[in-house]
């Protein structure tokens, strides 16, 4: 979605509504400059996470490995119960 900075200002609150509530994101153009955009502050804080962990060589290719098993449905399942154990994350009492 595109606004220019005139239909932004008056559709302001309606325009932050459909970026939450669609997960979209608006792009706004001013004349002679470059475009912004909006986007849920959610969503780009995941963005940013994936980012930094996608920064390190070693890591993007152990969770690119994950995301394939998952899809793939080719992983080990597990309970939760049993992955607290293995990692020793039991809860006491």
């Amino acid at each position: 979605m595109e606004a220019s900075y005139t239909e932004a200002r008056r559709r302001f609150a309606s325009l932050l509504d459909h970026v939450i509530d669609e997960r979209d994101i608006v792009y706004v153009r001013r004349r002679g400059r470059e475009r912004v955009a909006l986007v849920a502050a959610e969503e780009l804080g995941s963005l940013m996470e994936t980012a930094h962990l996608l920064r390190s060589p070693k890591n993007a290719v152990r969770l690119l490995d994950a995301l394939r098993r998952a899809i793939g449905r080719t992983g080990r399942t597990q309970s939760v119960a049993s992955l607290r154990r293995e990692l020793g994350l039991e809860q006491k009492g």
